[in-house]
């Protein structure tokens, strides 16, 4: 059987599309013994609250229809953000050349957060530049690869 958000991602793609909007990802969380679904648009120019508020609506009416999830839930429409996991190859294909921060599961070198410049993704191994270092963080080490907003 196909994992919840797969079968939601394929409710709310077109429905996020119709709305001018990418689809930039979906997830089915318990948080505080609340199951949550949430939904991330993006669009050129960013998101507002009327683009998330006519997703919702017209994804909601999708979800009672086909009713993919046993159980209640939160539905949650917002924007992807401007630090953004990171998480398909098309995503660090996208925004190679930009700053992202790393976190990793266990240690290396002391540090378990790494920021720096995308400089290469192969096969989920993720390679940044920090000043005229290069580190590339093999994909079972990277717990969170996500954009950096630098000031």
């Amino acid at each position: 059987m196909a994992k919840v958000t797969e079968l939601v991602r394929k409710l709310a793609l077109p429905v996020a599309e119709e709305a001018g909007c990418e689809l930039w990802d979906v997830e089915y969380v318990r948080e505080a013994g609340t199951w949550f679904l949430r939904i991330y648009i993006d669009k050129e120019g960013g998101v507002d609250i009327l683009d998330c508020e006519k997703v919702s609506r017209q994804l909601s009416d999708l979800l009672d229809e086909a009713d993919p999830i046993e159980g209640s839930y939160t539905l949650e429409v917002s924007s992807a953000g401007a630090e953004r996991p990171l998480k398909r190859p098309g995503d660090f294909e996208r925004f190679m050349g930009s700053p992202v921060a790393i976190k990793l599961y266990k240690a290396r070198d002391g540090r378990k957060e790494f920021a720096g410049t995308l400089a290469g993704y192969d096969n989920g191994d993720v390679t940044i530049t920090v000043g005229d270092t290069r580190m590339t963080f093999a994909r079972d080490e990277i717990a969170l690869c996500r954009l950096r907003i630098e000031f």
